[in-house]
């Protein structure tokens, strides 16, 4: 629901994604070609707030200016070596973030899912070596509404119908327990070939779940208990989204597998990681895992770059404070279209109370004519995920667009 109509310049990057590309994505209709800081503009020159962050990997806003002084300085001497040699950027980005986030060992690699995977070769391999599992009969616990990427080895523990239907056949391995759930855990973890539990600290793409407080912590104990890794995948909720550096050291966890990606380039190019300490780390060999980009003097050059910022400029605090200042705002508009507000620190989402499926798509249109841009998810509940360098302003200035959205339904 719109009453605005899309310029003809707008229609036409629309029908030309829409004749030459893949139909894999369904994207609000609004034709982006600026950012900077919280804001984004269209072709026709139309600003908007930014609230979704590139599903936060845009923490420290678009093109912040010592990001890009990083990316255009390393791209004027070198991009890549590939593995097979080594550069001088590499070690300078793995002893920074080891140091940072306290492991011994980095692997780095490029795209989220790309690090989920790699820590879940790490676990098995930790699993066969150190943990004495029989070959090939480890598993692996997840849990229920998970998102942590499209490979096939991911949506094999999915449970959303869209990820999997026409995919499979499937990869095994995998005990799928409900979320925020210690005693299915604990069940589970009775079984002696578990190697690991994957578990997103909040689960953002399932509408910003966040579980009861202690869950992180006593799930932790229970697989130190039972000598499983705790695998923690923070590439939505880790750099400061929540209002700590990780989502986890809201209960003082330190994860066996760290993973990391999004806002860990700024926004600028694909960087991920995987932190572990040795036990864990070094039960990979040469030859046995690698990438191509991984690990490239660019992205290692931006990395080191993007963590500074978010240290140098408090950007964890004012996800904290700006993200109580949001939640609190958003009570207040009482709206009947709320049916729940929720979240930590900037990343936070809204159900809506509409028994019409397409009741939130059509909120996020007129947020969008209004403009403010947000994106449902799984129907009915929209996030709201605007970069970590809002100030209290603007965060008044989109509540009142929100508002006045809302009003008009």
């Amino acid at each position: 629901m719109s009453d605005i109509q899309l310029s003809d310049q707008a229609n036409y990057y629309l029908a030309q994604e829409e004749k030459y590309g893949a139909h894999n994505y369904h994207p609000l209709p609004v034709v982006l070609e600026k950012g900077e800081g919280v804001f984004v503009w269209d072709v026709d020159g139309k600003k908007y707030f930014d609230f979704l962050s590139g599903y936060s990997a845009l923490n420290q806003g678009h093109r912040h200016p010592r990001i890009m002084q990083a990316l255009t300085e390393q791209a004027q001497r070198l991009t890549l070596t590939s593995r097979a040699f080594y550069n001088n950027k590499l070690g300078e980005f793995e002893e920074f973030i080891t140091k940072l986030f306290g492991f011994d060992k980095v692997l780095p690699m490029n795209t989220g899912a790309e690090a989920v995977e790699t820590a879940l070769k790490l676990a098995r391999k930790w699993a066969y070596k150190v943990k004495g599992i029989k070959e090939n009969e480890a598993q692996i616990i997840t849990v229920s509404e998970n998102f942590h990427g499209r490979t096939i080895s991911i949506i094999s523990f999915s449970k959303d119908p869209s990820s999997k239907r026409g995919f499979g056949p499937f990869t095994p391995g995998f005990i799928t327990i409900e979320y925020d759930n210690l005693e299915a855990l604990e069940t589970a973890l009775q079984d002696k070939n578990v190697a690991a539990f994957l578990v997103e600290p909040i689960q953002g793409e399932a509408g910003v779940v966040v579980p009861r407080e202690g869950y992180l912590s006593k799930a932790k104990a229970l697989c130190k208990k039972h000598n499983v890794l705790f695998i923690a995948d923070e590439i939505q909720t880790g750099l400061a989204r929540t209002g700590k550096m990780l989502a986890c050291d809201h209960e003082h966890v330190k994860p066996d597998i760290l993973i990391l990606g999004k806002a860990l380039s700024g926004g600028v190019l694909p960087v991920s990681a995987v932190l572990a300490d040795d036990e864990v780390m070094l039960t990979i060999l040469p030859g046995e895992h690698g990438s191509t980009y991984g690990g490239n003097p660019l992205a290692c050059a931006v990395a080191i770059e993007s963590l500074k910022v978010l240290q140098d400029e408090n950007l964890a605090e004012n996800a904290e404070k700006r993200g109580n200042l949001f939640r609190h705002e958003m009570q207040k508009i009482n709206s009947p279209l709320i049916k729940e507000i929720r979240g930590k620190g900037l990343l936070n989402a809204i159900v809506i109370n509409h028994a019409d499926e397409s009741a939130a798509w059509d909120i996020c249109m007129r947020l969008r004519d209004n403009g403010l841009l947000a994106k449902p998810t799984h129907g009915d509940k929209i996030r709201f995920a605007p970069p970590l360098i809002i100030n209290e302003a603007e965060i008044r200035a989109c509540i009142a667009i929100i508002d006045k959205s809302l009003a008009s339904f």
